[in-house]
């Protein structure tokens, strides 16, 4: 343990009436942590213990996973003082000091790190466990479960390895329950797991409790490292340099006999968002059993009980007096905290004790329900609420769910973990879920339980069933935070997974098989079932009303057909900010059209072919702009090489040759003229307008003849705006500025009336963004496509990068994909200057975002920063967008209020 030190505090006490934290703390002390010392402050049952801080997993990683000099001396200190607050001593034969040791980081990743209960057991201390409790067969369980944890955790043995031992030596007995073992039994499964540990590794297990708590702290911090950690932080935006924070705590038992208890509870229904206590527990067991899903649960409350048809008796009806007290707890917790509380619990010998308090995982719909009923309850302010949403979890209620009661046969029943429906091939490997979706097969994963490795198939699956494990094991708590539908404790279900099938109630599905589940009734159905669109009424239309209230920003969309335009709208857009008109050229009744422009050798040839397309593309027009209403629409020319419309194999170069006239050999040999070596970087967006202005006059004149027909049918006249793509200079966008111009003018004077217009360059390239006030003279308004800025200002292509960006994102040498969240310090500081320099060149130029960092929360939020007027994204994403627009614009606001604030005093 030696390495640099100093003399920083690394490590902080709790319990016993005080704390040395608080919550304000969580960075230093991660959440657990920080929560903890919270809790005590309240004055809540809290047992004691330390925080080893966050700082000491950074500096763990930094030199080589050498702990700071002075941790080990505030170790045992730390351990001094719990001793004393709790009158036993650690390793002590008669009197014995067990800890838990668990991770703590500062934003909550269940199941992802390590957890070692009962530390501090060994030959000796055992006998002084049994003594104390009066209950050998309490101790010798406690025992067996510190090995199998500790040998799986920090010795790295396999944890199914002493399930089958359980399992044989339960065979052996006929016993079906682990609760008939009796004392006896538990001592000899403890002494055969502690032979299979000299048998695997070579050496016995360790039996010094201080030699045991070091190898615990260093496993938690080295399971921030470990792959379902990683795939967990890469999911959900969680840095990498956070760290996790150790916390040692005073054993409590919840397995000490009929009048122990251990339990998970949620202060609101984490899937419904129903103001109710929603929870379950397991009497005489620890902590793991529940949340493993190894035993199925009971719930906490008599009338969850009676709503879910379940016979075993709830919490409530079996230790009134401890749910009493408990009820109490949540409503002090939730009022503190002002949010759903996540809570762990443990009752010993009738006594209640808090182990954890967070603000708790939730599906959309419960998120919304929680901030619109917290906010109507006077808890928090409506802005408050808005700021509670999290926007991509929006995107959960944007999609299909199962059109009333399915019609397809039911397979079986299981608990409603997680809301939602799914349809998709059965599959019961989560490596194998992970290469189906790859594939682009839509996959259901299927398992006895779900643990923290299969975290990466989960999150690839479109759902997820388990055969056991209640609402608040691992694979309840997991999709609901994804967003995934679940049904979890489906008893029936038997998997065979050696012939890749599993039978319920005499139905039997094999690997591969359509299965549709619905997470909200805990159905499993059979084949694939009627989906519906999504209803955006209720707590989402409240919610949403207050954001739109609060935003600043414009949100539009990116759509080029009508069906793109009526989600869009139906999602609440507010114009189209990116309207490609190269996916209309791809439709199979104009591509002939399209290649014989391609393939003419003369302008006049290639005005023979734009004549044929243009009144496809003024339809086109026509349709988008009647359903806009005079919402603004931004139509970005053609920006594609050319070469991307002809065919490309044999099949279709004889039917593009058959009809055109021309040869085979003709047709590639045109083919051969127009490819590049670097084609992103080559003829296309403006350089085709100005090689072939034809092109862009065509498309100018088919978007200026639709908005007079629509103007002169509807009454209502568009808001047009032209925008040229790939501009680099001033001069491009001047020549091409007066060629639409004279088209403009040419149809306002064969309609009787001008045609009103604004015309706007797409920022893509560093030069436009250093030059944006050159480009400014002549543009009205400026569009940043991020998509391309990023690539040209990383030199990366994105259709190539993903065989080496995660590999940088794996070694820390980027904390993102750039293509999915901007990249606010390169790219943006060339959005920033963008911004800065167009208004200087034009004070009102209109400032937008078109790329696909439009639907991104993060990259949201440096627009608002940027001062952007408007953001757009895909129609999906639109929700999200006024979502994260609005908290972005409310941050700005406390920001600005924070200052004033300060400068005041």
């Amino acid at each position: 343990m030696s390495g640099p030190g100093n003399k920083k505090k690394w490590v902080y006490a709790f319990g016993g009436g005080s704390a040395e934290g608080d919550a304000g703390m969580k960075n230093l002390l991660g959440g657990k942590g920080a929560n903890l010392a919270e809790m005590c402050a309240l004055g809540l049952p809290v047992p004691p213990g330390f925080t080893i801080t966050t700082k000491v997993c950074t500096a763990f990683y930094k030199k080589d996973r050498a702990y700071p000099k002075a941790l080990k001396a505030q170790v045992e200190a730390a351990l001094a003082d719990l001793e004393g607050k709790t009158g036993k001593r650690f390793g002590d034969a008669q009197n014995p000091l067990l800890v838990s040791v668990r991770s703590g980081g500062r934003a909550s990743m269940p199941g992802m790190m390590d957890t070692v209960l009962n530390l501090g057991l060994n030959a000796d201390t055992i006998e002084g466990l049994a003594t104390r409790s009066g209950d050998r067969r309490f101790a010798w369980d406690s025992y067996r479960r510190f090995i199998q944890m500790y040998s799986s955790v920090v010795l790295g043995l396999d944890h199914d390895v002493f399930e089958e031992l359980l399992d044989d030596y339960k065979d052996d007995q006929g016993y079906e329950l682990d609760t008939e073992l009796n004392a006896d039994d538990w001592e000899i499964v403890a002494g055969r797991y502690l032979v299979q540990v000299e048998d695997d590794l070579g050496t016995p297990f360790p039996i010094d409790p201080v030699d045991q708590l070091w190898g615990a702290i260093g496993a938690v911090f080295g399971s921030w490292m470990n792959n379902r950690a990683k795939t967990y932080r890469l999911l959900h935006d969680i840095p990498q340099s956070w760290g996790t924070a150790v916390n040692v705590q005073a054993m409590v038992f919840g397995n000490m006999g009929e009048t122990s208890a251990t339990g998970v509870a949620f202060t609101r229904d984490p899937s419904t968002g129903q103001k109710s206590i929603y929870g379950e527990f397991l009497v005489n067991a620890q902590g793991e059993d529940v949340v493993a899903g190894i035993r199925t649960p009971q719930v906490l409350t008599k009338q969850a009980r009676q709503d879910m048809g379940e016979t075993s008796p709830s919490l409530e009806e079996i230790m009134p007096k401890i749910y009493g007290e408990l009820a109490n707890v949540f409503q002090t917790l939730e009022d503190h905290y002002r949010d759903m509380q996540d809570i762990e619990f443990t009752v010993e010998d009738g006594r209640l004790w808090m182990l954890q308090t967070r603000s708790g995982k939730r599906t959309a719909i419960a998120s919304l329900r929680i901030a619109v009923e917290m906010a109507g309850e006077g808890m928090i302010s409506r802005d408050e609420a808005v700021q509670r949403v999290d926007p991509a979890a929006l995107d959960q209620l944007l999609h299909p769910a199962l059109d009333g009661a399915c019609d397809c046969p039911l397979i079986t029943l299981g608990l409603p973990a997680s809301p939602g429906a799914a349809i998709g091939q059965v599959v019961f490997d989560a490596d194998e879920a992970v290469s189906m979706a790859n594939a682009g097969t839509d996959v259901i994963l299927v398992r006895v339980e779900t643990s923290p490795e299969d975290i990466h198939g989960m999150h690839a699956a479109k759902g997820i069933v388990t055969a056991r494990g209640g609402m608040t094991s691992h694979a309840a708590v997991v999709a609901r935070g994804m967003g995934r539908p679940c049904v979890s404790g489906a008893g029936s279900i038997k998997i065979d997974r050696q012939n890749g099938r599993f039978t319920a109630d005499g139905i039997s599905i094999n690997k591969g098989d359509v299965i549709t589940i619905d997470g909200a009734k805990g159905a499993v159905y059979k084949g694939a079932g009627r989906m519906t669109q999504p209803k955006l009424s209720g707590d989402f239309a409240v919610l949403m009303s207050w954001a739109d209230a609060a935003r600043r920003m414009k949100v539009r969309t990116n759509a080029d057909t009508p069906e793109d335009v009526k989600t869009a709208l139906r999602f609440g857009a507010e114009g189209i900010g990116l309207c490609r008109t190269e996916h209309m050229f791809f439709d199979e009744e104009r591509i002939a059209a399209v290649r014989e422009m391609i393939l003419a050798k003369t302008p006049t040839a290639r005005i023979t072919a734009l004549d044929k397309i243009l009144p496809m593309q003024r339809d086109d027009f026509v349709q988008i702009f009647t359903l806009m209403e005079g919402l603004p629409v931004t139509i970005r020319l053609l920006d594609p090489p050319l070469h991307e419309f002809l065919p490309h194999n044999a099949e279709d170069v004889s039917a593009v040759a058959k009809a055109t006239g021309l040869t085979p050999d003709a047709l590639m040999a045109r083919a051969r003229e127009l490819a590049e070596s670097n084609p992103m970087l080559g003829h296309r967006g403006c350089r085709l307008g100005i090689t072939y202005p034809e092109i862009y006059e065509m498309q100018a004149r088919a978007i200026f003849e639709a908005a007079v027909q629509v103007r002169d049918t509807s009454g209502i006249a568009p808001q047009v705006e032209v925008m040229i793509p790939l501009v680099a200079t001033g001069a491009e966008l001047e020549f091409l500025k007066d060629r639409v111009a004279r088209v403009a003018e040419d149809v306002g004077k064969a309609a009787g009336a001008p045609v009103t217009y604004s015309y706007g360059a797409m920022i893509e390239l560093p030069r436009a963004a250093l030059r944006a006030n050159e480009l400014a003279r002549h543009a009205e308004f400026f569009s940043f496509g991020t998509n391309d800025l990023t690539q040209t200002t990383f030199g990366l292509s994105r259709d190539d990068a993903s065989s080496f960006l995660n590999t940088y994102l794996a070694k820390g040498l980027l904390s993102q994909d750039p293509f999915v969240s901007l990249d606010k310090d390169g790219v943006g500081d060339l959005v920033r200057m963008g911004v800065e320099r167009g208004r200087a060149g034009r004070e009102n130029v209109k400032m937008g975002i078109c790329g696909e960092h439009g639907g991104d929360p993060a990259s949201i939020n440096f627009c608002e920063k940027a001062g952007l007027d408007y953001i757009s994204c895909s129609p999906y994403r639109v929700p999200i967008a006024r979502l994260a627009a609005a908290q972005a614009a409310l941050k700005q606001v406390a920001k600005k209020k924070r200052k004033k604030n300060k400068n005041t005093k």
